[in-house]
C-alpha cells in the first residue's frame, strides 16, 4: 500500500472511530524523499480520497497537489523538526481524551501497563491559539521524549515512527482516556505503583528490547 493510500486509510478510520466530526483532524507522514503528505483542509476525513492528499516540502511550500493548507501544519513540521524518530502524526478530536484536556489534566497517572510502554505519561499542553505559533510552541516542554499529547481545549496528537504507529497511539490514548473516565463514575481508579513500574520497565527492557525514557514515566 502505499503512503497516500495509507494517509487515506487512516483518514476513514479515525472518522469511523469518532476521533474527528465534520473537517477536524490531519494525517501526515514523511516520504523517502524527505517531503511532506498531508491531508487538506476542508475536506471530511471521512471522505478523504487520494486527490486529498498533497505534498509539501519541510518549509510548508506546495509541491503537488490541489488545495489548502490547515494552519496546523505548524504542529507537524514542530514535531519532525525536534524529533527524527518520528515520521508521522496524527491530530485527532477523540472525545474522551479530548473532555481531559478541558477540565485541564492530562493523564499522567500509570494505571495500565500497556499504555506504559506504548504512549508513557500524556502532558496537557497549554492551550495556543489556533493558526498561531503558540499552537506547536506548547509542545516544547515535552517533545524530545512524549510520544502522544492533549492539547488544552483543543483535542489530542499523536506521533510514530510510520502512519500504523502514529494511528494506534491515538487509538490507545482514546481506548486509556474512556477507561479512566468510566472507572471514575464507579470510584477512585488504582493507579500502578513506583515499584509495579520499576519492575515493568525492567522485565521490558531485558525481554523484549523496549527502553523507555525515563522522562516520559517519572515525574
Amino acid at each position: 500500500m502505499s503512503e497516500v493510500d495509507k494517509i487515506v486509510s487512516i483518514c476513514h478510520k479515525v472518522y469511523q472511530k469518532g476521533y474527528v466530526a465534520a473537517y477536524d483532524g490531519n494525517v501526515s507522514v514523511i516520504t523517502p524523499q524527505n517531503t511532506v503528505l498531508f491531508t487538506r483542509s476542508g475536506v471530511c476525513k471521512g471522505d478523504v480520497a487520494p486527490e486529498d492528499i498533497l505534498e509539501f516540502d519541510m518549509s510548508g511550500s506546495l509541491l503537488k497537489g490541489e488545495g489548502r493548507i490547515t494552519t496546523e501544519f505548524k504542529l507537524h513540521l514542530f514535531a519532525y523538526s525536534r524529533r527524527p524518530d518520528v515520521n508521522a502524526v496524527v491530530h485527532c478530536h477523540p472525545v474522551h481524551a479530548t473532555a481531559f484536556s478541558l477540565v485541564g489534566e492530562g493523564i499522567i497517572e500509570h494505571y495500565f501497563p500497556e499504555v506504559i510502554l506504548t504512549l508513557g505519561k500524556i502532558p496537557l499542553c497549554k492551550y495556543g491559539t489556533p493558526s498561531t505559533n503558540d499552537l506547536p510552541l506548547s509542545l516544547e516542554p515535552y517533545i524530545e521524549h512524549s510520544w502522544a499529547y492533549l492539547l488544552q481545549n483543543h483535542g489530542a496528537l499523536t506521533l510514530g515512527k510510520n502512519l500504523d504507529d502514529a494511528y494506534y497511539k491515538m487509538e490507545k490514548l482514546e481506548h486509556a482516556a474512556e477507561t479512566i473516565f468510566k472507572a471514575r463514575m464507579l470510584g477512585t481508579p488504582n493507579s500502578l505503583s513506583k515499584d509495579d513500574i520499576t519492575k515493568l520497565l525492567k522485565i521490558s527492557e531485558e525481554t523484549y528490547g523496549i527502553k523507555i525514557d525515563p522522562r516520559n514515566i517519572y515525574d
